[in-house]
């Protein structure tokens, strides 16, 4: 039995890695903030794939809530006859799109919750969850490589994951346990209220700066995220893959 655990699992690419990791054989955990309706949703069309899945609520910027959320996670393993997660993809997310000179505080102190404390803590509450010999998958961004501007407090919360990975590889190494991250480029989902997949214009220039001349796709992420997560990339650690079909190279 694999089990895999996504934060931010009902929409979008978490959507789209539990289901391409569904296609795998693995079972899924995933969370949700706000919508348990679409996560439920996303449960059914796993277990119609004949995988078991789960929907747990999880609020990334309540990092207070990590203690019982953890909880709930261990309950479902015990629920389907397990004690150990195989994998752990860290993928709730949000975004602000603001000036360095606009940014307000609280909007910094959201990123920092979602993208970087929540992610740090999760995964450090889940270490003894963890199987040896499993894999942690933490999501950054092409923001963090390159920069435009409104997005200055997003980007600089993906590089310091970026670094993180690199000391978790470390700290998890002994036990087998491998440490990446992904970096998507622009992708056409509802991520940022849809503006990537729904504006044409941006749309279209986001492929005239791209090297393969399209904007990126959910199943361009998903099915990487299941192939890394998997033993056929078991020497892969410690490093931060851009998937973005090659955007301003």
């Amino acid at each position: 039995m694999t089990i895999a655990l996504i934060t931010g699992g009902s929409r979008g690419l978490g959507k789209n890695m539990a289901e391409h990791l569904a296609d795998r054989g693995v079972d899924v955990i995933l969370t949700y903030r706000s919508n348990e309706e679409a996560a439920q949703a996303v449960v059914a069309s796993l277990e119609a794939k004949g995988r078991r899945a789960a929907a747990l609520r999880f609020d990334a910027n309540e990092t207070s809530e990590l203690p019982t959320f953890v909880e709930s996670v261990q309950q479902t393993l015990t629920a389907w006859g397990a004690s150990k997660l195989n994998y752990l993809v860290n993928n709730a997310g949000m975004g602000v799109y603001a000036s360095v000179a606009d940014t307000t505080e609280a909007q910094f102190d959201s990123l920092v919750n979602v993208h970087l404390k929540s992610v740090f803590f999760l995964t450090q509450r889940l270490m003894p969850t963890l199987a040896d010999g499993g894999s942690v998958l933490l999501v950054s961004s092409g923001l963090a490589r390159f920069s435009m501007t409104g997005y200055a407090a997003y980007g600089a919360m993906k590089g310091a994951i970026d670094t993180l990975v690199r000391y978790l590889a470390i700290e998890l190494g002994e036990r087998g346990i491998r440490v990446n991250s992904v970096a998507p480029g622009a992708i056409e989902t509802d991520f940022g209220g849809g503006v990537v997949r729904d504006n044409k214009d941006l749309n279209a220039f986001i492929a005239s700066q791209t090297a393969l001349g399209r904007v990126g796709r959910p199943d361009d992420i998903g099915a990487a995220v299941a192939v890394l997560l998997s033993d056929d990339m078991g020497w892969v650690n410690g490093q931060r893959i851009e998937l973005s079909g090659g955007i301003h190279l």
